[in-house]
């Protein structure tokens, strides 16, 4: 592992000393804004098993992340953490429509200055380690097979099986930290229907980005006497923590469950595109997951108006966990906690939001509402109120809140300012329902978040990301809630 360290920290070296000089072919993959991957060049279709392989490609990243985590509340552990590593993805030629995949992760904590001794204690930083591995062995490496899958094509429709990087509503690759978060099953994609677009998935396990082994898709702890077993199964910041190993056995509920995804997407009429999304833990709970999003020309300026409405429906996962994300809350406690009723999970959130576009600027403005009944349940890094009006780092749908956001854009590259160069800026106010402090609610704050990239080549990129938290007291008297965070990465293609 020291050899490992060494070689990746030698190449980040040369990396950053290198020309950066704009390259002159087309990059076989890119990074889109929030760091999902398009691949420009795939292999070609071969026609026999051995080119398969000969005729495969490679596609490397070097990649670090450093956070800066400062509390207002000096009661609060102010953090920092620091990633370096990358990834290595080869993909085989298709063969007769059969293809295969594989993607090695690699993250490290090189430098001890970077490390905080209470690992628990990190917050957004968190995902450049695992604080399992951490916490049961001093551990500060990742080293993970988190793409495996065969492919068969046919038409303009996609199959694959084994472990896989699924977009959807609710479920995402989130790969803005060192490892992409990814699921285990089977999957299906399909646009062999004009203008549209039907995805379905059938997974089996989860591996969140900060863990090096894949996990149940809901299940909170993983059943174990360590200290810290809640740290080796589903811990997302958005899972359910009242749906634990223990509560499921003590229900007699199974603790493998499983994911199932239905999507469509549909252009067919002109300016108008519509989604739909079916997300289900069989047994436990679901949702349905509608959107429209309308785009009006109108000379150099573009309006779109968008709506999304998302039903959560219990299926058994309340009267096991509670109304609260946090966990605890009965129907005896219910309402000194801030919920209606204790053992329902039934709840609802609906957005709207206006986009304008113009040149190299493009602004928004969003809203958002939780219906007063439940938390939504949503630990697989798709995130309910994405691309309305979540801003960095921000949970906003616990029961009752509600959330206003502004966002800006500009594009100075595409303004002929500063070639490569973009900023984003947001400004939300969050609106929470202080009885539910006593659940894991928030006091009520406003958020900005900035993000600043820098472009050197289509392959080398920099971004500067910052938040600046300014929370209410709760109620108890004390700011909780109020920090500053400071983010700093850097991404290399290859």
């Amino acid at each position: 592992m020291k050899i490992l360290k060494l070689s990746a920290i030698a190449a980040l070296s040369c990396l950053l000393t290198s020309t950066l000089s704009a390259e002159d072919v087309k990059p076989k993959r890119v990074l889109k804004g929030n760091m999902m991957e398009v691949y420009n060049t795939l292999p070609k279709s071969v026609d026999n098993f051995v080119d398969a392989f000969t005729e495969g490609m490679f596609y490397g990243r070097l990649r670090a992340n450093l956070f800066e985590y400062d509390f207002k509340n000096n009661d609060n552990i102010d953090n920092k953490a620091f990633g370096l590593g990358g990834s290595l993805i080869y993909k085989t030629a298709p063969f007769a429509g059969l293809s295969a995949t594989a993607g090695l992760y690699y993250s490290n904590s090189p430098f001890s200055s970077l490390r905080e001794d209470d690992a628990g204690s990190v917050k957004s930083g968190k995902d450049t380690f695992s604080r399992y591995n951490v916490d049961k062995n001093g551990d500060w490496e990742m080293v993970v097979l988190a793409q495996a899958y065969l492919q068969y094509d046919i038409s303009k429709t996609s199959f694959k099986v084994g472990r896989q990087i699924f977009e959807s509503a609710l479920t995402a690759s989130n790969d803005t930290k060192m490892i992409p978060n990814t699921f285990e099953g089977v999957s299906v994609e399909s646009k062999d229907i004009a203008k549209t677009t039907l995805k379905a998935a059938y997974f089996t396990a989860q591996k969140l980005r900060d863990h090096t082994t894949f996990h149940d898709v809901l299940t909170y702890t993983d059943g174990s006497t360590d200290t810290h077993a809640d740290w080796n199964n589903n811990d997302d910041s958005g899972a359910h923590k009242g749906i634990t190993y223990a509560a499921l056995k003590a229900a007699n509920k199974d603790t493998d469950n499983t994911l199932i995804v239905a999507a469509l997407s549909n252009k067919s009429i002109k300016n108008l595109k519509i989604d739909a999304t079916y997300t289900a833990v069989p047994d436990m709970l679901s949702s349905v997951i509608g959107e429209l999003n309308y785009t009006i020309p109108l000379g150099g300026i573009t309006i779109a108006p968008g709506v999304r409405y998302m039903e959560q429906f219990d299926n058994g996962a309340g009267k096991i966990g509670g109304a609260s994300l946090a966990g605890g809350v009965t129907d005896a406690n219910a309402a000194s906690k801030g919920y209606k009723s204790g053992y329902s999970l039934d709840t609802s959130l609906w957005m709207a939001r206006l986009v304008a576009s113009a040149g190299a600027f493009k602004g928004q403005i969003g809203y958002s509402k939780v219906e007063d009944k439940a938390d939504i349940v949503a630990p697989w890094r798709g995130f309910p109120t994405g691309g309305y009006t979540r801003a960095m780092a921000q949970l906003n749908w616990k029961a009752d809140a509600q959330t206003i956001m502004f966002e800006a854009k500009y594009d100075f590259e595409k303004a002929n300012i500063l070639d490569g160069f973009s900023a984003m800026a947001r400004y939300a106010i969050q609106d929470s329902d202080e009885k539910k402090q006593a659940s894991g609610g928030q006091a009520d704050l406003s958020i900005i978040h900035i993000d600043l990239l820098q472009k050197f080549t289509p392959t080398l990129d920099a971004k500067i990301r910052l938040g600046f938290v300014d929370a209410d007291n709760r109620t108890s008297g004390v700011n909780k809630d109020s920090y500053n965070e400071y983010r700093f990465e850097i991404n290399y293609l290859f």
